[in-house]
């Protein structure tokens, strides 16, 4: 059977099939279902300073082949995360990613840092679609010099692996991607939500309370495809995970082709909760079948050098 670890600064993950954060509650809430322990790792939902009630509803809604969310972070906080869900995590055998949100660059690196206190967070996935209060609540993620600034605090601040998930909704996705990389961060997350909305035609008003909102699913999977694409062209030593639209195991295959060294399911869970297992067993048979010795051999196989 096929090597299916991947190594994201210092830590081997057993597989590469994350969930998404935001889509898998703590860690544990599918067990149910079947056992985290078996995936690569768990990201947390977006973990904040301080416990947050999150966006007043309609806050969610389908649309055709995608999903529009504007929960809007609501969670117990980092420290009650810390204290109070890791350790039951940990028992259960459960590798955990700490996603964190911050609204200010110190914000960020403090929260960063108390990840250090819990041996149980193996990772942290900074979330730089936050909005900044310092600049107005103009998002991190889509300004150069606020990645390079907010990855380079967590770097000095965090002892283990540095994951940042990258925003869609900027011009040039490896601007920011080479921002991320240059200022510490071990692995790039490719990507979080594109911004969208809808209209309630019967009320004659936008149907999410919040006017706009994150579209996730099959819909936006060609659009995170093209940036994997893209950002593994321009820096081929990156480690990126894809999130965008996952629902078997041939949209799997053609991020690992388009450059990712894992994956990360999010949406698809909600159609098919046991979907991650589905997929590293796929994975798993395609390496087989193709005399393929290590899932990492899949990695940037569709990349071509343009003319």
């Amino acid at each position: 059977m096929a090597e299916m670890t991947l190594k994201i600064g210092g830590h081997a993950f057993k597989n590469p099939v994350f969930t998404a954060s935001g889509t898998f509650g703590y860690g544990d809430e599918y067990e149910d279902i079947f056992d985290p322990a078996l995936l690569g790792a768990v990201c947390s939902k977006g973990l904040t300073r301080f416990p947050r009630e999150g966006n007043a509803p309609p806050r969610l809604m389908e649309t055709p082949a995608g999903l529009l969310n504007s929960v809007g972070l609501q969670n117990m906080g980092i420290e009650p995360f810390i204290c109070e869900k890791v350790p039951q995590l940990i028992e259960k055998g459960i590798s955990v990613i700490a996603n964190i949100a911050g609204h200010s660059t110190e914000e960020f690196a403090e929260m960063a840092s108390l990840c250090n206190e819990s041996p149980g967070i193996l990772a942290v996935e900074l979330n730089v679609s936050c909005p900044n209060v310092k600049e107005g609540g103009m998002a991190f993620g889509i300004r150069r010099q606020s990645v390079s600034e907010i990855t380079g605090a967590c770097r000095k601040a965090l002892q283990k692996p540095l994951i940042v998930k990258l925003s869609p909704n900027v011009t040039d996705i490896t601007e920011m991607a080479e921002a991320a990389l240059e200022s510490g961060a071990d692995a790039l997350t490719v990507a979080n939500t594109l911004l969208g909305m809808a209209i309630d035609v019967e009320k004659r008003a936008p149907a999410i309370h919040n006017v706009f909102a994150g579209l996730s699913g099959p819909a936006v999977k060609p659009v995170a495809l093209r940036m994997v694409y893209q950002v593994k062209k321009a820096f081929p030593h990156a480690v990126i995970l894809a999130s965008g639209g996952i629902v078997s195991t041939r949209d799997a295959l053609e991020f690992f082709m388009a450059g990712a060294s894992g994956i990360q399911i999010g949406t698809g869970l909600f159609r098919t909760p046991d979907l991650p297992l589905r997929i590293i067993r796929g994975l798993e048979e395609f390496c087989d079948e193709n005399g393929m010795r290590t899932v990492s051999g899949l990695t940037g196989l569709a990349i071509k050098e343009m003319s």
